[in-house]
């Protein structure tokens, strides 16, 4: 088989999890193609800490798991996620990847925030376990929500020190403290 066949060739998701191991950095398998991640940067892994110490409580107290940025998430049969924070509270015995999670928050930047509105946004909607779905932006203190109501998905904004729902944990999350110790902007300005 030539150099470009192979590199064409589109891997299972064991094939994916084999690899994945053994790799020196992370990988999002995606319709049967390994993509490598970028690194995040200090906001993004200051709102995300922020978000795990302000749902770790209530997730415990409900006997639910939290995960941040490094358990996989299958959405597909060929597809799976690192998503930045994921709660899960019904069982799911994936060692290396999770499936039914109630709750995935992405942290939004320049580089990812396509990808997450788009294309995670379509695959998490499939999820049958996911009550919510969260777009958190690293950039101004917005959060987004797209919550399931039956078969319907609604979406809610809040900006500035508004606060967003997390149905399956059963609390609300306020801006402050998801941003807390991060001098952002309240708002989008324009810039020049």
């Amino acid at each position: 088989m030539g150099e470009a066949a192979k590199l064409l060739a589109r891997l299972s998701f064991e094939e994916y999890l084999v690899l994945e191991e053994r790799a020196p950095r992370k990988h999002e398998l995606v319709d049967g193609v390994m993509y490598a991640m970028a690194g995040a940067s200090d906001r993004h892994n200051r709102i995300v800490v922020n978000l795990v110490m302000a749902l770790g409580p209530a997730a415990r107290q409900r006997g639910c798991a939290l995960y941040a940025s490094d358990m996989k998430l299958r959405v597909g049969r060929d597809t799976s996620y690192y998503p930045d924070l994921m709660v899960l509270c019904q069982p799911d015995a994936g060692e290396y990847y999770k499936e039914r999670p109630c709750l995935v928050v992405e942290v939004l930047s320049a580089s990812t925030e396509a990808t997450d509105r788009r294309e995670k946004l379509a695959h998490y909607r499939r999820i049958p376990s996911l009550e919510a779905y969260l777009l958190v932006d690293s950039r101004v203190r917005r959060a987004e929500g797209y919550y399931r109501q039956g078969e319907q998905w609604f979406y809610t904004e809040a900006v500035g020190a508004g606060e967003v729902r997390v149905p399956c944990l059963e609390v609300k999350l306020g801006l402050e403290e998801i941003y807390q110790g991060l001098d952002l902007p309240q708002e989008w300005q324009e810039e020049g």
